[in-house]
């Protein structure tokens, strides 16, 4: 029976409702498909020794490197986190391990999302139902949240924020979603809210937090809406209509919230949106471009987009710039020397020099690669990574305290 579901589960397309995870395809006309569920914890695997190559040149600015998560496959307990060192300009790969020698299980199943609040490293890790905790500059264990299927960070004022899928992962699972608060002095989970269902990317902006809503398990009944949690009283107090099948939410330093919508993988496009936020009123823009993954830098915000189609079976990928103050496409593209990447997944700008890194999945299922490009969009070096690599975490010198870029 296992091998029998182990290659059902290897031959269907992805369906990306969340970053790596894969569940049957929804078809119109309401009908569904039966899920696979994959349970996994942190199984007994063995783990290989990390690796490192040299790449690229040195550099010694304010940020010292940065971490990957690779989310690994579903099921096969996988996740791994490499480290790029800009002052020895080596790429090392899989560091868990090696860092925590008496965690012989790995980090777990599913990797989801990665930051770093003061001087911790938060790693989200979905199908095992927690947030591993690190210190940042070393990555040593320091603890656990657990939290069911957990989703997405984010941090503010001494609290993290995570959403939960609550259910578990299976498809017409109909349990609403909620956002954990936790004390990052305790790890400790001190309240939640519900929201909507199926709740991945979160943004704190003033006292107010806004919450993605997908629905990704309702399929093709998505949710479609922004919950709007006041921190204060940590309540739902608004629900804001955007499009179908949200996904991931980032602030600038205007004050103005970028939400992206996967659509429906049928006749809703991927698209854009940004909601300008005062105090008496909240108007939303919606920006003609496909987005998969996106991060905000100044006044630019850098998009990539792997739109894949039920209708067509294949997948259409786009690169560009938006500039956050005109929401006018600055160019409609980010690689400018031919190189080509199979499925982008992951994004993330150096704040100094505006290298840009973009992550290839790849096929989803063996080793991925990064890239690290020019601010003109020539390829500076590559590298390969672990299985499905993407969030990347800045680490910042101890001088000038650690920080992420969303």
């Amino acid at each position: 029976m296992l091998q029998f579901l182990t290659h059902i589960f290897h031959t269907l397309p992805p369906f990306k409702g969340g970053q790596g995870r894969v569940i049957f395809p929804p078809f119109k006309g309401g009908l569904g498909w039966v899920f696979l569920i994959l349970l996994s914890c942190r199984g007994p695997e063995i783990i290989l020794p990390s690796e490192e190559e040299q790449r690229g040149d040195t550099m010694h600015t304010e940020v010292q490197g940065f971490y990957l998560l690779n989310e690994g496959n579903m099921g096969s307990n996988k996740a791994t986190l490499d480290y790029y060192d800009y002052t020895t300009a080596t790429y090392k790969r899989n560091i868990f391990a090696e860092a925590n020698p008496d965690i012989t299980q790995g980090l777990g199943d599913v990797g989801n999302d990665l930051r770093i609040y003061g001087n911790r490293l938060y790693a989200v890790i979905n199908c095992s139902n927690l947030i591993e905790v690190m210190d940042a500059p070393t990555a040593k264990h320091i603890g656990q949240i657990n939290i069911p299927n957990c989703r997405y960070l984010t941090f503010a004022d001494g609290y993290g924020y995570c959403t939960s899928y609550a259910g578990p992962v299976q498809i017409g699972n109909t349990q609403i979603g909620y956002v954990a608060k936790f004390d990052t002095a305790t790890l400790r989970i001190v309240d939640t809210c519900h929201v909507g269902f199926q709740p991945d990317g979160l943004e704190v902006v003033g006292n107010r937090l806004y919450v993605a809503n997908s629905g990704g398990y309702l399929a093709p009944d998505y949710d479609s809406t922004l919950s709007v949690i006041d921190l204060a009283s940590f309540k739902r107090v608004a629900t804001i209509p955007v499009a179908p099948n949200l996904h991931r939410v980032q602030a600038d330093h205007l004050g103005q919230l970028w939400v992206s919508s996967r659509g429906d993988y049928f006749d809703t496009p991927s698209r854009l949106f940004c909601l300008s936020l005062s105090s008496t009123t909240n108007s939303l823009d919606t920006l003609n471009i496909p987005v998969s993954n996106f991060c905000i830098l100044g006044d630019s915000l850098y998009y990539i987009s792997t739109e894949f189609s039920y209708e067509t079976y294949e997948d259409i990928i786009c690169y560009g710039i938006v500039d956050i103050r005109t929401h006018q496409p600055i160019q409609n593209h980010l690689i400018t020397d031919g190189t080509t990447l199979v499925k982008p997944y992951g994004i993330a700008v150096h704040p100094t020099p505006r290298e840009i890194y973009i992550t290839d999945a790849g096929n989803y299922v063996t080793p991925g690669m990064l890239y690290c490009f020019s601010p003109q969009g020539i390829l500076q070096w590559s590298v390969r990574t672990g299985d499905i690599p993407s969030a990347i975490c800045f680490l910042w010198s101890q001088e000038q305290g650690t920080k992420s870029q969303d």
